[in-house]
């Protein structure tokens, strides 16, 4: 997510902390270059004019060019703007105070609204509500059983009336709601390929019939500058509530994330991280504004860890560690854990330091795979004591995973060297990771 706006500005900025005294002609000459940066993401032209104006005034001044550290100043004004720039603050998703609340999800087709649904059903659940998804998408090839798969995977019941129209099946879906105590009612209408009068018209009835609580629009994130004029089009003539934005995960240059705010004045509240139907986040404005400039998400991280991994887990490995009884059963619990945490290049972007990195670094998600197959292939004695590993158990289990002496011969290497590193960390007793283990973590799953 990011990559490349992430990786440029990390350089510019890391230019501006390295000056040893700032003056206007440098932070000038900065500030061509970081809106250069954010004209080749795709950010709107009349966002990166305010943006850089906004930054200039504040950078620009005396407390700033007098101060100790005038660079992280600078930094910390950029910051503090592209913030401002997101939105502020964490907008919430509407809660009506009477049940049930009810959410429209628009947006042109190949955008993501049906799979968001399905991610606010789980995300629902999981909250103990009881939710029901809409499939009011006539019009698609396979859109109504798209639907009926994912709220069977999650267990989450689908309403359909066949031969109806979308109005009529939103009404009817509507009174069984109130019918089976829904608490909340997920729409899932139509796109097109564009947008076009006969689609806004449709959305404005569904939105007259239920007077919905919340009008979702769902924005591809890779599609740039054209997904911000989607979005004043809709919001044009929905008065959309909030934005939800898909595909972050992919090659995202970042332009509509960082437009779509100042140009709609629409918040954005969701951010879906990957395919998964888990993989769905609360959009914060500054833990977003963190990642783009390549410091990283530290909370996000550690929220995902904690739906992840359990505490009396957690507290059995750290004893483990700490007896230096850390064994490759421990380490594919650990792989298992990190795979649930969603996509490998999201995680390593919240690590601070690392996203600017994320565009040097080789993710293979296959690989991660092949590691897991390597320690399935041994048994229960070789994971728990590796060093018994010789030479004919290390063949026997290259073939039972598919994969090549080399490929066991590395990763046992790896783990002895990590073992190695954390004995020596829990004698020390230092606080932290030690230097070149967290590399050697990533390039054992897949890095």
């Amino acid at each position: 997510m990011f990559a490349e706006l992430t990786g440029k500005l990390d350089n510019l900025l890391r230019n501006l902390r390295g000056a040893g005294k700032l003056s206007e002609s440098n932070i000038r000459d900065s500030l061509r270059e970081v809106r250069r940066a954010l004209l080749e993401a795709d950010v709107n032209y009349k966002v990166v004019k305010r943006f850089i104006a906004a930054v200039e005034a504040r950078a620009i001044g005396a407390e700033v060019l007098a101060s100790i550290d005038p660079g992280e100043q600078v930094v910390k004004i950029v910051h503090d703007e592209l913030v401002e720039i997101l939105g502020s603050e964490t907008a919430p998703m509407a809660q009506s105070p009477q049940a049930p609340t009810i959410v429209m999800i628009c947006g042109l087709q190949g955008s993501g609204k049906t799979t968001l649904a399905a991610k606010l059903a789980l995300k629902a659940k999981k909250e103990k509500k009881n939710p029901l998804l809409v499939a009011a998408d006539i019009y698609r090839p396979a859109a109504v059983d798209q639907l009926r798969k994912l709220g069977d995977s999650i267990g989450v019941k689908v309403f359909h009336v066949e031969g109806a129209n979308p109005r009529e099946i939103c009404r009817q879906a509507r009174k069984e709601a109130d019918k089976n105590l829904v608490d909340l009612l997920l729409i899932d209408t139509a796109g097109r390929l564009h947008i076009d009068q006969e689609l806004m018209n449709e959305l404005d009835q569904i939105k007259s019939d239920l007077n919905p609580h919340e009008i979702l629009l769902v924005v591809d994130s890779m599609t740039g500058q054209d997904a911000v004029n989607v979005a004043e089009e809709f919001h044009n003539k929905l008065n959309i509530t909030g934005v939800a934005l898909s595909k972050l995960d992919g090659d995202s240059h970042g332009g509509a994330a960082i437009s779509i705010r100042a140009v709609t004045n629409c918040p954005i509240k969701l951010a879906s991280t990957g395919e998964k139907l888990q993989d769905l986040e609360i959009f914060h404005p500054a833990r977003m504004a963190s990642r783009i400039l390549g410091m990283g998400d530290v909370v996000t991280l550690v929220e995902r860890a904690q739906e992840t991994i359990h505490l009396d887990e957690a507290l059995k490995l750290q004893e483990k560690i700490r007896k230096s009884e850390f064994d490759l059963e421990d380490f594919l619990g650990q792989l298992k854990a990190l795979k649930k945490m969603g996509p490998l290049e999201s995680i390593l972007g919240m690590i601070p330091g690392l996203g600017a990195q994320m565009g040097n670094l080789d993710v293979d998600p296959a690989r991660m795979g092949r590691v897991e197959a390597i320690i399935y292939s041994m048994t229960i004695r070789e994971r728990r004591n590796p060093k018994i590993i010789d030479g004919s158990r290390r063949k026997r289990i290259s073939l039972g995973s598919g994969t090549t002496v080399t490929e066991v011969n590395q990763l046992l290497k790896q783990f002895f060297a990590m073992s190695k590193m954390i004995k020596s960390m829990t004698k020390r007793n230092k606080r932290g990771l030690p230097k070149g283990l967290s590399q050697k973590l990533l390039s054992g799953m897949g890095a």
